[in-house]
């Protein structure tokens, strides 16, 4: 992956990050993959924990060393970003992918699943009476993806931005990191990156690993929604992207066409999520969202 000159190996030698223009609280670098060290840091976190306004005091980074803000958790099973498995050295670039062709070709494979008849097999009346025992009455495979039939639909057009990106971004970390909405223990962390939306690709995360080997791919995807929806990724987890959004859907016609590149994105959402539908998914989860959130089984 083509990279920028990596400012976090000054860390090592100065913690403070004064020679970058920063004032850090105390924390460590990370340089752990799945084959070992790395040959340089792929991040920085602090040592405590997030609290609300921390992320503005690290927007000066972005200006004077070319490191993002970030929030990880590592307070889930998996631990810190020390313990994900990051994969760098398997990670293409971002710019090299198309964000259109890459969802195309994920709602055209995953899509297609959801419109297949289900086959039949030995005692599946009974399995599907159980299911619905349990979990109640499920959709229909054409009810999941509808309005959407199994052809790409094409990307959302862009709403009107209702705020700064960056802007959001802070307001949404300093509600995670005040709530513990979807973090357990978030921590501050800084990473060299192009834009936001190259941050996944930049640690080589592995979070989507069961999907997606290429995490790149998906950063393709977040750099188009960077430029149509103002959204920056906020935090990480082992397995969970948070974004915040400046120009969320505003209408039920602009959510849908959002849910479809979603469902593309990261059908786990819907298909294991609360609303197991795409309609319902864009009514109680795109639209009018500041955030959006994605989790990859």
């Amino acid at each position: 992956m083509a990279t920028l000159p990596n400012p976090l190996p000054q860390l090592a030698a100065d913690p403070s990050g004064r020679a970058l223009g920063l004032e850090l609280p105390p924390g460590r670098l990370i340089d752990a993959t799945d084959e070992g060290p790395w040959h340089e840091p792929l991040l920085w976190h602090a040592d405590g924990t997030a609290r609300p306004g921390g992320w503005a005091a690290l927007e000066p980074a972005r200006r004077t060393s070319g490191l993002l803000p970030l929030l990880i958790d590592v307070g889930g099973s998996q631990g810190g970003p020390g313990e994900w498995e990051l994969i760098p050295g398997e990670v293409s670039y971002p710019g090299d992918h198309d964000a259109e062709e890459v969802l195309a070709e994920f709602w055209e494979e995953y899509a297609a699943d959801e419109l297949a008849p289900a086959e039949d097999y030995p005692g599946k009346e009974a399995v599907e009476e159980a299911v619905v025992a349990v979990f109640g009455e499920q959709p229909a495979y054409d009810e999941t993806v509808a309005p959407y039939g199994p052809e790409w639909p094409g990307l959302a057009p862009a709403p009107e931005r209702d705020a700064d990106p960056d802007t959001r971004a802070a307001e949404i970390a300093d509600s995670l990191a005040d709530s513990g909405t979807w973090l357990k223990d978030p921590r501050l962390a800084l990473v060299p990156a192009r834009r936001s939306a190259d941050i996944p690709a930049a640690i080589g995360w592995s979070g989507p690993m069961n999907y997606e080997n290429d995490v790149a791919r998906l950063c393709a995807v977040l750099r188009s929604w960077e430029d149509r929806f103002g959204i920056r990724v906020v935090a990480l987890t082992f397995d969970q992207l948070v974004l915040s959004v400046a120009a969320p859907p505003t209408t039920m016609a602009e959510a849908e066409a959002v849910a479809a590149e979603h469902f593309a994105f990261c059908p786990d959402n819907i298909t294991q999520g609360h609303h197991e539908a795409l309609r319902a998914y864009a009514a109680h989860e795109v639209l009018g969202k500041q955030a959006w959130s994605f989790w990859w089984d």
